[in-house]
């Protein structure tokens, strides 16, 4: 049996490969990308905000559109920014804390009670009340993950429980006292520097930690993919109860601090310091998924969406508003954020327009599904 010849194949001289030109830096490219960042869709916290101040400005002329309005505003609101990025890394990992703050007001009572009736110095004070809101994470964590409670649930139960601990010790009166407006314990939150105070700059270095952490770390993508689907991150090796209770370990402490401040602020412990920050954290945070990282709870949307609040709630303020216009103006935010993210999350086909994102994209359209290769670490 023969064979048939075949023909010899053609070796054809190998064309030089021509480098791809990148369209990154042309500037069609550089101005849709600039587009995009300045859209509507990315930041359109920052245009509300801006649409608010000059409402105010109108509204009330001669005392809003100020640069004392401007300290106003960050002095007011860095202890409810550290209460809303408290809870950023928690809800990142798809964990609700409610108890922050309750540990705000525990801290704030304890650091007054050790300074006021005990006599400690105001670092032995400060330590102790930390200790006690490392405590409280612990016992957040142990619950929500080791016993497997609802982390919404969980945490309510516990801040009640707190919430006890705080009226046995305080008998429901503020604890103040001449150590309290004494340096150095009142220079913490007194401190400033060209009319800002510290917890400015108290703020910006937690912004600047949780965004790096959740922007430039590997566990801060493992954070991300398990808020995004925890059984998919699991079955990739993610330690994801790890992760979960480091949130809640990383919120007690936050917002433990929070509390210090607060009580360096105005000078006394109060048993309610951290109740009427909680609805504002939270309403911080989900406005601020609804910035910069679409879909995602990030430091730097929470921040403005921080400022936005606060600075319509000093609007109202300086406007002479009705008493109930600052719940009525916080609530309405909140719901409009939780539609927004809701429907960012959810990804309604209305709601969100956009071309199907490639396999193995994220639901958010912001790339790959953060779901790392299995390690030893977390």
């Amino acid at each position: 049996m023969t064979s048939t010849p075949t023909r010899a194949a053609q070796h054809r001289p190998a064309e030089p490969k021509v480098p791809a030109v990148s369209a990154v830096g042309t500037p069609v490219e550089l101005g849709r990308r600039a587009a995009a960042a300045l859209s509507f869709r990315n930041i359109g916290a920052v245009y509300v905000w801006l649409l608010i101040a000059v409402i105010f400005s109108v509204w009330a002329p001669e005392t809003f559109p100020t640069a004392t309005t401007v300290k106003q505003v960050l002095n007011g609101n860095a202890v409810a920014g550290l209460v809303a990025l408290s809870v950023v890394t928690p809800l990142a990992a798809r964990v609700f804390d409610l108890s922050v703050a309750y540990t705000m007001s525990l801290t704030s009572v304890l650091t007054a009670r050790f300074l006021v009736s005990a006599g400690l110095g105001p670092g032995t004070a400060i330590t102790l009340a930390m200790t006690a809101a490392l405590l409280i994470g612990v016992i957040n964590g142990i619950v929500v993950v080791v016993l497997r409670v609802d982390s919404f649930i969980a945490t309510l139960a516990t801040g009640a429980l707190i919430q006890s601990l705080i009226t046995m010790v305080t008998n429901d009166s503020s604890i103040t006292g001449v150590q309290m407006l004494a340096k150095p314990f009142a220079s913490i939150a007194q401190l400033d520097a060209g009319g800002i105070t510290l917890p400015v700059l108290y703020l910006l270095v937690a912004a600047v930690a949780i965004w790096f952490l959740l922007e430039h770390t590997a566990t801060g993508r493992r954070l991300y993919a398990t808020g995004f689907n925890q059984n998919a991150a699991r079955l990739q090796g993610v330690r994801t109860d790890r992760l979960r209770f480091m949130t809640l370990v990383t919120a007690a402490l936050l917002s433990g601090f929070a509390g210090v401040v607060f009580a360096s602020s105005v000078g006394s412990g109060s048993p309610s310091a951290g109740t009427p920050y909680l609805l504002s954290a939270y309403a911080a945070a989900f406005v601020g998924a609804t910035q910069l990282r679409a879909g995602r709870f990030n430091a730097w949307g929470t921040v403005i969406a921080v400022l936005l609040l606060g600075t319509g709630i000093t609007g109202l303020g300086l406007a002479t508003s009705a008493p109930w216009a600052t719940s009525l103006f916080t609530g309405s935010v909140l719901i409009i954020a939780l539609v927004l993210t809701g429907g960012r999350i959810a990804l309604p086909a209305m709601l969100r327009r956009r071309k199907p994102s490639a396999p193995g994209s994220d639901p958010d359209g912001a790339g790959p599904v953060p779901v790392p290769a299995p390690d030893k670490e977390a």
